[in-house]
């Protein structure tokens, strides 16, 4: 069986009690605690978080059972957001991490992903062998008995730990700022309250009552309409939205004008050059970042560096050339000083911090950065069509037409996409009608020669 059977670019996903089962969750469990407790003289320890959805505790039951039964020790850290699991593992000393949680997904999804003890994803080769045990039994595991059952222990401090963690990231109280945060009804529900009221913020908390199916349901950073027209009605400075499991972070402006992942890249980028902090002079973010903000970097003296599209590549690509910082549109961007994978209130208040230190207005600090008109066109294909996009003389040509229209005023970008049936058309550039007309004639000749 071929590789990504399990794994996707952000762990094991699918709609929870369906595709990922009780039974599958149970032997995740079982073989990430042989896998990752090789050569340990000691019992391996786990911390395991949760998000809000209504199928985490069962899940968590399931993974917590397969540990146990193999002589694993769990601290379950409750719900909890993904970055808070990250940074508990190395403070609570232990060998890997357990978030449940699928993102943004709706609510009927849920996901499974792996931290290693220093608080990283887990390496590809790792999750093979993951795999390998569960779906090939590639190892028996044992089935220790008596005292050597592992034990579970409950983290009474993991909120505290993880708020007082985010908060040590900043030199400035928040006050005097007014602010809307959407915690999407997800895990920034239990953390994002207390966070904002300790940085002494006027915080409108919105979407924070989580009843287990109103995860991502109409707020969190993929709705952003009812937070916009709160902040708008309300005359606040700005306002903040979390996804699911607050790993990332949008802000709206007081107009109630979206400041994405690129925008609050390029105004944090300035702020930490401006500190000395910015190492190499060098910002990672994707093939997919806003041509507007490679722009911004030439007019900024910054240099940039564009991985594959997924956090995990950018994370790898800050460690290779010991850089601190990256992210991507979506709001999901690593502060490496603060924290080993994206954070979205870890963001949110290094933002925050500056609009506060340099008494900015954030409508004002979004305009560092020209952002280009984007137009993406999603295209279904088989696998096969898939694999023939590599090799077809028509296609390329289209590509290479396009790319030679756009000239240096745009670009366009085509791939196939790691998660699902389709290939992305993506044109971005300074003339809306020249990118529409580019795309779509990409697009036209793909539909032709891979979608019969």
């Amino acid at each position: 069986m071929s590789m990504g059977r399990l794994f996707g670019t952000d762990g094991v996903r699918g709609v929870a009690n369906r595709e990922l089962t009780c039974d599958l969750a149970m032997g995740i469990g079982r073989a990430a605690a042989l896998v990752l407790a090789k050569g340990g003289r000691r019992r391996p320890v786990f911390v395991i978080g949760e998000d809000t959805r209504m199928s985490s505790d069962m899940l968590e039951a399931a993974l917590i059972a397969g540990l146990c039964s193999v002589g694993a020790d769990v601290i379950r850290l409750g719900v909890i957001p993904t970055p808070a699991v990250a940074y508990l593992v190395g403070k609570y000393k232990a060998d890997a991490g357990i978030m449940i949680s699928a993102s943004h997904n709706p609510a009927e999804y849920n996901g499974i992903k792996l931290f290693n003890g220093e608080g990283y994803k887990l390496a590809d080769a790792l999750e093979e062998e993951i795999e390998s045990i569960v779906l090939d039994q590639a190892a028996t595991p044992p089935t220790p008995v008596g005292g050597d059952v592992g034990k579970v222990t409950i983290a009474e401090n993991a909120v505290k730990d993880y708020i007082d963690h985010l908060k040590s990231s900043v030199l400035f109280s928040l006050d005097g700022l007014r602010i809307a945060v959407d915690c999407a009804n997800g895990a920034a529900s239990m953390t994002a309250p207390r966070l904002f009221e300790e940085l002494g913020a006027d915080a409108h908390i919105l979407f924070a009552q989580p009843d287990g199916v109103n995860i991502n349901n109409a707020c969190g950073s993929t709705h952003l309409e009812a937070l916009s027209a709160y902040v708008v009605d309300n005359k606040m400075d700005l306002g903040v939205a979390f996804d699911g499991d607050a790993d990332r972070c949008l802000v709206v402006d007081k107009n109630g004008q979206l400041v994405d992942g690129d925008q609050i890249m390029a105004i944090c980028s300035l702020d930490l050059r401006e500190r000395g902090k910015l190492s190499g002079n060098t910002v990672v973010g994707t093939i997919l970042t806003n041509f507007g903000f490679t722009k911004f970097c030439e007019e900024n003296d910054l240099h940039f560096i564009a991985t594959k599209v997924g956090d995990r590549y950018v994370l790898e690509e800050l460690l290779l050339g010991d850089f601190v910082f990256g992210g991507e549109q979506s709001g999901h961007i690593i502060f490496r000083d603060f924290a080993t994978t994206g954070d979205g209130e870890l963001t949110a208040i290094q933002l925050l911090s500056y609009i506060k230190r340099t008494g900015g207005d954030l409508t004002d600090l979004a305009k560092v950065m020209t952002r280009y008109p984007q137009l993406s066109i999603n295209l279904t294909v088989s696998p096969e069509g898939k694999l023939q996009f590599y090799t077809n003389a028509k296609v390329k040509a289209a590509i290479n037409a396009a790319k030679k229209a756009l000239g240096k005023s745009g670009r366009v970008v085509v791939r196939p996409s790691g998660t699902e049936p389709l290939i992305r058309v993506m044109a971005e550039g300074s003339d809306n009608e020249l990118i529409k007309e580019q795309a779509e004639a990409v697009a036209a000749v793909i539909r032709e020669e891979l979608c019969q």
